[in-house]
């Protein structure tokens, strides 16, 4: 009999199996690829946490994959001493599937290893987490959150006392920790009513709440102007069935925006998120709605926000249609706007700096670099550049002014260590009302960048190859750019290979490798004499390839074209249809 064979034999066998469980495994008994998927593996631990299918499995979210990660960090927490169980840990969860239970099943373990626990008394952002965190000095963190994926996955993001995503020295340790449990059907917890009552649970209200917004009021750049015409600007906001409503709506309104609309079949949590394929603002399709509301109410600009709030996508009215802002785009705007105004007031501060990742525009890097603010790069992924951040505060070198990734994550206010689309409601609205002051549109100010700093265009393609076979496929993709890395693309020399996963640059003209000082990571990224660039790198959390291509010239329409050609020379590489 195979492993996987026989760990479901053991599962269907444990006499205290959850019913609804022990129901889905007698269900496929005679599936044996479904067993084996389900079984083959335990759902991996990486530097984010867990993230992966609800159903029963190892290889699945379930309450015992949340008890055998939720006891490796007790254990860790417990070697850390009686000081770091006393501060505890903070946890939150979103609006998917079994949020709520898995929450509570981490609390109750916790609990049962007298650990310290502060779980929030409903649904909460992701950024909220991140501010408890640091708010309530607790030792570490858990959000209960797939993000924006479809409804069927949930996830498991672990925090640090910082009030970052943990990175790779934490991770390993807690890995260790997991790999150490050995029957993931036996863990002990306590009762979760037992645990409340006994005070080792602690509920937070709404106080956490109303502390963070006085810090989001801190960011902004132009509160008078806010407050003296916050009506003249006509906002339609969804919330995608997830977290953001309650906070966003508050916000907003207390800043003094008043023209707000918020689209109401979206407007309520929803484990099936009933309304789009899947909750992500990157993709147009989940704006219909709101599109539809917006006409009705003229507005100005639409915000969405994904389950757990921390990606804001945007759409501007341009004459009489909804056209959306990527996160590169955006990301350039919100700089733009913030280095403009400080610059102007003389308050920029001389060691200012702005933090981008790899795969990101250096459309950033020229507006920081004009306004004499340095730029820093890191990997991809929201827990690096909560690292830098706080790299920055401890040596004092820098002052963190923003952080942001294409994938639609920014942040300015460092009171939250990880990407908030809350915070940046505010912002993003308060920025158009001031350019709408001015007879401008967003788009209309993109324009302006360009012109000055060149037309950067980028764009983003996936291909997801599920299961054992789709897993191998990607390894052989990425392998085969690596061990034989193309000498041109689209007819463009490649000037340029960077390979961080053997943390080295090789320069094609020189003929000279340097060495980067990151973490080691999946990613190939080719710069080609042109300027554009190609990136690619398996997702950490989900079963893809991502593609990453920019380029930069003096017209949109030549950089589109450029564009496209490159796309077509990587697809016929990687035989990709």
């Amino acid at each position: 009999m195979n492993n996987y064979q026989k760990e479901y034999e053991r599962w269907l066998n444990y006499q205290y199996l959850h019913e609804e469980l022990l129901e889905e495994l007698k269900g496929i008994q005679d599936q044996t690829k479904e067993i084996e998927e389900r079984f083959y593996k335990d759902l991996e631990f990486g530097t984010g946490g867990l993230r992966g299918i609800i159903s029963a499995g190892t290889n699945r979210m379930n309450i015992y994959t949340i008890r055998k990660v939720t006891l490796g960090i007790a254990r860790f927490i417990i070697k850390q001493g009686k000081a770091a169980m006393n501060r505890g840990v903070t946890i939150a969860y979103d609006s998917r599937r079994f949020s709520k239970e898995f929450a509570e099943e981490a609390a109750r373990v916790l609990a049962k290893n007298e650990i310290k626990v502060y779980l929030f008394d409903e649904l909460r952002p992701t950024p909220l987490l991140s501010f408890a965190v640091r708010e309530l000095h607790a030792f570490s963190g858990i959000m209960i959150t797939a993000s924006h994926n479809p409804p069927e996955y949930n996830g498991y993001k672990v925090y640090n006392q910082y009030g970052g995503q943990i990175t790779e020295e934490m991770a390993n340790a807690l890995y260790d920790e997991i790999n150490h449990i050995e029957n993931v059907l036996e863990i002990p917890v306590i009762a979760y009513n037992d645990a409340v009552e006994q005070g080792i649970v602690t509920l937070i209200g709404n106080e956490i709440d109303q502390k963070y917004i006085k810090h989001v009021e801190t960011i902004l750049l132009n509160k008078d102007i806010v407050r003296q015409a916050g009506e003249q600007i006509s906002i339609v906001y969804t919330p995608l069935h997830g977290t953001g409503n309650k906070p966003v709506r508050n916000i907003l309104t207390h800043l003094g925006f008043k023209n707000l609309h918020i689209v109401k079949e979206q407007e309520l949590p929803d484990t099936e998120f009933s309304t789009v394929k899947a909750p992500n603002p990157e993709e147009i399709e989940v704006f219909d709605l709101a599109i539809l509301l917006a006409k009705e109410k003229n507005a100005d600009i639409i915000m969405a926000t994904d389950p757990d709030a921390d990606r804001l996508g945007v759409l501007v009215k341009a004459n009489s249609t909804y056209q959306a802002l990527n996160g590169n785009q955006l990301g350039a705007l919100v700089l733009y706007y913030m280095l403009s105004l400080m610059k102007g007031r003389g308050d920029l501060p001389s060691n200012a700096a702005m933090i981008k990742t790899i795969v990101t525009s250096e459309l950033g890097a020229k507006i920081a670099e004009a306004n004499g603010v340095t730029t820093e790069n890191t990997l991809t992924g929201f827990k690096y550049i909560g690292e830098k951040i706080r790299e920055f505060q401890e040596i004092g070198s820098h002052t963190f002014m923003f952080g942001y990734e294409e994938s639609y994550g920014y942040l300015v206010g460092d009171f939250v260590r990880d990407k908030d689309a809350v915070q940046m409601t505010a912002l993003v609205a308060e920025m158009a009302l001031y350019y709408k002051q001015k007879e401008k549109t967003l788009f209309d100010v993109l324009e302006e960048i360009y012109q000055a700093y060149g037309y950067f265009i980028e764009d983003l393609f996936s291909i997801t190859l599920k299961g054992i076979e789709g897993s191998k496929k990607i390894s052989e993709i990425v392998s085969s750019f690596r061990n034989n890395p193309p000498r041109e693309i689209g007819g463009i020399k490649v000037k340029q290979y960077e390979d961080y996963l053997l943390q080295e640059i090789r320069d094609v003209v020189m003929e000279k490798k340097t060495t980067i000082d990151l973490p080691k990571s999946n990613v190939l990224k080719f710069v080609l004499e042109d300027e554009s660039w190609i990136a690619m790198r398996p997702s950490g959390t989900e079963p893809k390839l991502k593609f990453y291509f920019s380029t930069v010239s003096g017209s949109e329409e030549q950089s589109t074209m450029q564009l496209q050609a490159l796309k077509k020379a990587i697809f016929e590489i990687a035989e990709i249809e």
